[in-house]
């Protein structure tokens, strides 16, 4: 079998690009839009539409494979590629990487990986190609293979990297959007293992000293019992996106700091707590250190919060050296910033023996090709949770991601459907 040939088709993501810098700079909300003027290269309005470019690989034997290739909702942002335009690279899916792909065998899934990453620079920006491409083009690797294979994306990621995949789904982790209250409300009627994002992103939504993160907690705790599911017992995950280091700033061991983490822990109980981007330092080397020096703070105070790298953890080599450093209890592999897919799960291989968690990640702007993607590799590698993706609506995201994983399982321990025959 081979491929024989690519088309690259401009489609819509499952959210927007919103310029971060312009948001955390007090931008004023407009009902669904924001006022004023972008600051990030490449952002015509601090939040506009999600822009997707689906790339499709037709087999010889007329199957065809696909990938979309998505950027986060907040490019350009911590060390991030810039702002995905998918008419812009519609050309060089048909041109330089096309001319790479077509006539290969789709079997070979790690050296046509390999083909893509080593293709040049484009638009002389001096960098690699843009991350959305290669995270799009190898997922339609990958599900050639798997076609080729006649088997699932998982058995062809865990072959490549030698892995034993998950049995059971990996916990899926829901994102609620600026509606933390009715989408929590939803996660906790469907039993969600870990909840909600909450989308903490300025010091309005966090309040002046964080007490409105505090309520939250203690509403959604006791929102649990009133909603869960018999025996639920959820892990609280939210997203601050840098804001408590706005609010309080460094050093972040000084006792105030651990005074409100363990206030935050309080309000949660008795459910574990995990915090998200607390601070954003400015680079990956401040990040790092400002990370550590507030997971040891709260370490020393016995303040049981877990705290989780977002801001400057992009890259593989990122995800490398917040582990190494001990500077989180979980790193986010944000898929998309990864690019090659076979990169993400290399990423959360890289925590396993460690004592930092990996969590399969991503954003609400990718598109449920690239969401059932990521389902693999999470069940392929046995990631400490999944991103439910995308969009903001929650249960949309969830489905796909859920039932992909289900999917996946029964056919990988090759549930019998009804009424097929059988044998004697």
């Amino acid at each position: 079998m081979r491929i024989e040939r690519v088309r690259a088709v401009p489609t819509v993501s499952g959210f927007f690009f919103d310029d971060q810098r312009a948001i955390k700079r007090g931008a004023e909300q407009d009902g669904f839009g924001y006022r004023g003027e972008p600051v990030t290269p490449g952002f015509d309005s601090i939040r506009q539409a999600g822009e997707a470019l689906t790339v499709e690989l037709e087999l010889s034997d007329g199957s065809v494979a696909v990938g979309d290739c998505a950027a986060v909702q907040y490019s350009g942002a911590g060390g991030r590629d810039p702002l995905f335009r998918a008419e812009t690279y519609r050309d060089v899916v048909r041109g330089s990487v096309a001319d790479e792909l077509v006539r290969r065998d789709p079997d070979a899934f790690a050296d046509n990986v390999a083909v893509i990453e080593a293709l040049p620079a484009v638009h002389g920006d001096g960098g690699a190609l843009h991350t959305a491409v290669r995270y799009g083009v190898s997922q339609a690797l990958l599900d050639a293979a798997a076609t080729a294979r006649r088997t699932t994306p998982t058995d062809v990621l865990a072959e490549a990297l030698g892995t034993t995949p998950a049995t059971e789904p990996v916990p899926v982790f829901g994102q609620s959007g600026d509606d933390r209250r009715a989408n929590a409300e939803k996660m906790l009627l469907k039993g969600v293992p870990v909840l909600p994002h909450g989308l903490f992103n300025s010091v309005e939504k966090l309040g002046p000293d964080g007490k409105r993160l505090r309520e939250y907690l203690a509403w959604l705790a006791d929102r649990v019992d009133d909603l869960g599911p018999a025996g639920y017992d959820p892990r609280f995950h939210v997203d601050v996106y840098g804001i408590i280091g706005e609010v309080f700033g460094p050093p972040y061991d000084r006792a105030e700091l651990a005074e409100y983490f363990s206030e935050l822990q309080a309000a949660a109980d008795p459910y574990p707590l995990q915090i998200e981007g607390p601070m954003d330092a400015g680079s990956r080397a401040e990040q790092i250190r400002a990370m550590a020096t507030l997971r040891d703070g709260l370490a020393e105070a016995g303040v049981d919060v877990d705290i989780v790298a977002d801001e400057w953890c992009n890259t593989a080599g990122d995800v490398r050296a917040f582990v190494d450093a001990g500077a989180a209890d979980v790193v986010q592999i944000k898929t998309p910033d990864l690019g090659g897919i076979q990169h993400s799960a290399r990423a959360v291989e890289y925590c396993r023996d460690t004592d930092t968690r990996a969590y399969l990640g991503g954003s609400c702007n990718e598109t449920e090709i690239s969401a059932r993607a990521c389902a693999h590799v999470a069940l392929a590698t046995d990631a400490a949770q999944v991103l439910a993706k995308p969009g903001m609506g929650f249960d949309e995201g969830y489905m796909i991601v859920t039932n992909e994983m289900r999917r996946t399982l029964a056919r990988r321990r090759r549930e019998d459907p009804v009424g097929a025959p059988t044998t004697d």
